[in-house]
């Protein structure tokens, strides 16, 4: 085990009717609030943003709305939600919806607290040290922003995509009520699942040696988010599954399961350049890249995605061909992501040549090198791409 920093000071409330806690909660910091959300069909037709706003009253806070957010949220609305908290002196933000929405939500958080531009955070100009306090209400579990201390965007001018990381991101409080999440389509439930199981690969790919508590529990949180996948692909209403998929998500990517190991992040930072230049959903260039990726660089620590293998998919270890055990590892990865219905090649996700790949490849290696497993370069970037053209 290396040696490790960890805090999460995020209050976490799942139980029904957890979203109506917001005033109550928001109260705790400010008497007004920035309200981030998608604006969409959703919000309004649910009931959602009644509840949201009629909570937000009768706790006596007031409420001012940030909609718009986009998938691949974008820096052009980050800025006028910081233009909008000056004007107004907030001074909490509350996300309702996803990992979109949260992630704009920190972004105005600590943009309001710098006197540059919030990009200089994204592009590695500066380094987040204070923000207004987030909330969230999340309704769409994937991205574990809402106990992350990170944060990502998309900057359409450059058309680059970057995350920046600072414990001032972690959210005050989370609320997670299972019910909103019984109405997600198929579609957006299986990149919610690709993206959390992804988060765990991050972290269990790693070179750190003797780190068998972590390693067990990577492997136990995959291998609940086998069975859950699994349950909702029957009925995509189970309750129970739909609320352990909501504490998977915050597990998978708050840090806990990091502790005192290196991380990869190679396939998350391959992946962003696909959404900056196709606008790609970001669990569909997971399903599409882990696998390539894994098939690219297992070769750096076989013992490890035998154990993979293993222990989270059941495959028996051929002690004369360890080899031959990993690469059944990585099948069995594609086969669980391709049962969910999540796309394996990029052509499925709108790429249909490979005319951006070198600059895609740049883009990802521009602050250097990438991965914690196998350090890989441009030349490397590219060649996961092509891979992943079938």
């Amino acid at each position: 085990m290396d040696q490790f920093e960890f805090m999460s000071p995020t209050k976490f409330i799942l139980q029904k009717d957890a979203d109506l806690l917001c005033g109550r909660e928001v109260k705790k910091y400010s008497e007004n609030v920035l309200f981030v959300h998608y604006g969409d069909k959703y919000m309004y037709d649910s009931g959602l943003h009644a509840r949201i706003t009629k909570a937000l009253a009768d706790a006596g806070v007031a409420c001012f709305e940030l909609p718009g957010v986009q998938p691949n949220p974008r820096v052009e609305l980050v800025r006028e939600g910081i233009e909008l908290c000056r004007k107004e002196r907030i001074g909490c933000v509350l996300a309702v919806g996803g990992g979109s929405v949260i992630d704009t939500a920190k972004a105005v958080a600590i943009g309001v607290k710098y006197d540059g531009d919030v990009w200089d955070f994204y592009s590695r100009k500066a380094v987040p040290a204070e923000a207004l306090p987030i909330g969230t209400v999340m309704t769409l579990p994937a991205t574990g922003s809402e106990g992350s201390n990170g944060s990502v965007l998309k900057n359409t001018e450059t058309g680059e995509s970057a995350d920046t990381m600072a414990d001032c991101l972690r959210p005050s409080f989370t609320l997670m009520n299972p019910e909103l999440t019984l109405t997600i389509p198929k579609r957006q439930t299986v990149f919610g699942i690709v993206d959390m199981f992804s988060h765990v690969l991050e972290r269990y790919f790693s070179s750190s040696r003797e780190t068998y508590l972590t390693d067990y529990m990577c492997e136990g949180v995959m291998k609940s988010i086998l069975v859950n996948a699994r349950a909702l692909m029957k009925d995509l209403k189970d309750y129970n599954a739909r609320a352990e998929l909501m504490w998977t998500a915050v597990v998978a990517h708050n840090g806990l399961l990091a502790a005192g190991r290196n991380q990869d992040w190679a396939t998350h930072t391959i992946g962003a350049q696909l959404s900056a230049q196709y606008n790609a959903v970001h669990g569909a260039t997971l399903s599409v890249l882990f696998p390539n990726w894994a098939a690219y660089v297992y070769k750096e620590n076989i013992p490890r995605f035998v154990q993979f293998a293993n222990r989270v998919f059941d495959v028996d270890i051929d002690l004369y061909d360890q080899e031959k055990t990993a690469l059944e590892g990585i099948r069995k990865l594609r086969e669980f992501f391709e049962s969910l219905g999540a796309p394996s090649v990029l052509n499925e996700i709108g790429v249909e040549s490979d005319e951006k790949f070198t600059k895609m490849a740049q883009d990802a290696c521009r602050f250097g090198s990438i991965g914690g497993l196998r350090t890989l370069n441009a030349a490397d970037v590219e060649a996961i791409y092509r891979m992943a053209q079938s």
